[in-house]
């Protein structure tokens, strides 16, 4: 998951050259299995289409323990996917040590120690476009800067995502896989973040990344559709504009907390 800004571009350590072609199995593509209630949770090809406009909220876990929640709306719901805005500015609650710092302000070993509490703030970092595929082991979010000119398409690795509606809340959720993809708009590409999926490795009573070898996979299976430019690394979307009748909420839904699906 990325931090709160986009770097600035610059060269990719592998510009042109892919490691993707040399996997020799893809993963499993598959989403997750049928809701446990009845018409509450579904996969994104199972669940009802989302109205566009609707305010959603994204949750990503820790297995069972909610870390982080971002609040958007739905820009559409079809064979190609769920696609949402989350909008600079909007509220989120992210998981924080009792003295206030974060996941990554610390090593893992000294975090994995650490009382910690889910603290309400907002997002501070640029607008994100967001597509969750109805199938595969990720999403890819477009980046513009502050002028609007796009800039970086993100390949975040993570469990497929589960669509529920509960009391009239919509939400979707999932478990980041840390081991993510920058991609710049000539279609190079650079891995991030394989550091700290190293680190916490060493910790598999604490980790919440059972095969790291499957997400690896899971990202060369993307690299590919990069390098030949295909959907969703063609040009789609690259200049959406949200709707000007959207607005974003003062504060997190009732329910943003309740149990993962």
């Amino acid at each position: 998951m990325p931090r709160s800004t986009v770097p600035p571009p610059r060269r990719p350590r592998w510009r042109g050259v892919s490691s993707a072609g040399r996997s020799p199995t893809d993963p499993v593509s598959r989403l997750a299995a049928d809701a446990a209630a009845p018409g509450a949770a579904r996969s994104l090809t199972a669940a009802a289409p989302y109205t566009p406009g609707e305010v959603v909220v994204h949750r990503s876990f820790t297995t069972k323990r909610l870390v982080f929640v971002r609040t958007g709306h739905v820009v559409g719901h079809d064979e190609r996917g769920l696609r949402l805005w989350i909008p600079h500015g909007c509220p989120m609650a992210v998981e924080l040590s009792a003295d206030g710092r974060g996941l990554r302000d610390m090593p893992f070993a000294e975090w994995v120690r650490q009382p910690t509490v889910m603290t309400t703030t907002v997002w501070r970092g640029p607008n994100i476009f967001m597509l969750v595929p109805p199938q595969g082991a990720n999403s890819v979010w477009w980046f513009w800067d502050w002028q609007g000119r796009f800039v970086r398409w993100y390949i975040n690795l993570e469990e497929p995502a589960v669509a529920w509606r509960h009391d009239g809340l919509v939400g979707v959720d999932t478990t980041d896989h840390d081991l993510d993809l920058w991609v710049t708009p000539e279609r190079t590409w650079e891995w991030k973040d394989e550091h700290e999926l190293e680190e916490r490795l060493a910790f598999p009573e604490h980790y919440w990344v059972p095969d790291p070898d499957a997400v690896r996979a899971e990202g060369e299976r993307l690299l590919r559709l990069v390098e030949a430019g295909a959907f969703p690394f063609d040009g789609t979307w690259t200049d959406f504009r949200p709707e000007p009748s959207w607005q974003t909420p003062d504060a997190l839904p009732t329910g943003w907390d309740r149990p993962r699906v």
